[in-house]
């Protein structure tokens, strides 16, 4: 079979295609090679995605709700606007995807790699992230309600302005991440590694801050008397924990 000799739902499918605004809902796509590939406003419901290679492709408000990506490749590819709610995304490749304004309520994105990935205003709310690496991430502004990121990494992250209320951080890696004016209200944050992490003005209310490390955090403004912590807590030299 030639490059572009495969087809699904009548297109053409093969690397640096044109199918924008493309009829692909429900498309068996497993293993196809869209590297580069322009996606804009393709409709992908319910597609097959499986190990698809779309590096650098252009997915700009696309349709791909509950759409299947487990460990398809999407590296450097530029998501923006679009619906991903409910997408398994699982052992995916993201590391420096454009993901502005993206739509990921509910996404399944287990062990997905998203590093240095652009974010801003992302919505994730219930999204499963558990053991993702987001090292570097841009999620200024991003919405991550009720999201489960047990033991994921965001090493140096970027989470100034973002909603993480009742999320499960216990055992994450935020060392070093801004979480400057963050919404922790109600979060599990037992474990959790905040060495270094800055912390000011942040919303901590009834947040989980049991064996959670906070030396060297910046911890400048107000900490709220009703986060849950205990010796086990370990605090910046010198700072003294409301009682």
């Amino acid at each position: 079979m030639g490059l572009f000799d495969r087809k699904a739902n009548g297109f053409k499918i093969g690397p640096g295609v044109s199918l924008i605004e493309a009829n692909l809902i429900d498309a068996k796509l497993r293993n196809a090679n869209l590297q580069g590939a322009n996606l804009t406003r393709a409709k992908l419901s319910g597609a097959n995605l499986t190990k698809a290679n779309l590096q650098g492709a252009n997915l700009d408000g696309a349709d791909l709700r509950e759409a299947n990506l487990t460990s398809a490749w999407l590296l450097s590819a530029n998501l923006r606007d679009a619906d991903l709610s409910g997408a398994n995304l699982s052992g995916a490749q993201l590391s420096d995807a454009k993901l502005w304004d993206t739509k990921l309520r509910a996404a399944n994105l287990f062990f997905a790699k998203l590093c240095f990935a652009e974010m801003t205003r992302a919505n994730l709310d219930g999204a499963d992230l558990r053991e993702a690496n987001l090292d570097g991430a841009n999620l200024r502004g991003a919405s991550l309600d009720g999201a489960f990121l047990r033991g994921a990494s965001l090493w140096g992250a970027f989470l100034s302005d973002s909603n993480l209320i009742g999320a499960n951080l216990g055992g994450v890696n935020l060392k070093g991440a801004d979480l400057r004016k963050a919404n922790l209200s109600h979060a599990i944050l037992t474990g959790a590694n905040l060495d270094g992490a800055n912390l000011r003005e942040a919303k901590l209310h009834h947040a989980d801050l049991r064996e959670t490390n906070l030396y060297f955090a910046i911890l400048q403004g107000p900490l709220q008397v009703d986060a849950y912590w205990d010796s086990t807590t370990k605090w910046p030299a010198g700072f003294t924990p409301p009682t």
